[in-house]
């Protein structure tokens, strides 16, 4: 995942963070370890709590948000598509042969619903026209 912008600053400022912590940990713990002790176990604390507050700001942001699409996925050797799936030669062999037909609109109702082409399967969330599809298959 690429992360650019404020994000990378974050990052970064949070690793060298980090690093500063771990770096005085060791130290405290070469100086006094009995203070390292208690320290370590405070920061851990802290580091949780910090980890927790995150994690529901995270939660909290992106509740009830969706990328506003549909999910398109394909088990394997399947085929989907997000919309129409018009001409086109699918497997072995397959030919498509002739005029092509005009893609028709795609279906209106369902435009959020999901996608999924089981394992060699093929599903499409618009027509399916003008396609040859499997072994060895033609359309003229």
């Amino acid at each position: 995942m690429a992360v650019s912008g404020a994000a990378r600053v974050v990052v970064w400022v949070v690793a060298v963070v980090a690093g500063v912590v771990s770096a005085g940990l060791i130290v405290a713990l070469v100086v006094n370890p009995d203070m390292a002790d208690r320290t370590a176990s405070v920061t851990g604390a802290i580091v949780g709590l910090a980890a927790l507050l995150i994690a529901v700001i995270t939660l909290v942001r992106n509740r009830g948000t969706s990328s506003g699409g549909r999910r398109v996925r394909a088990g394997r050797g399947g085929v989907a598509a997000g919309g129409n799936i018009t001409g086109n030669a699918i497997g072995d062999r397959s030919k498509v042969i002739g005029p092509p037909t005009p893609a028709g609109p795609a279906p209106t109702g369902g435009q959020d619903a999901d996608v999924r082409a089981a394992r060699d399967g093929l599903a499409a969330g618009g027509n399916v026209t003008d396609n040859a599809l499997g072994d060895d298959s033609e359309r003229r």
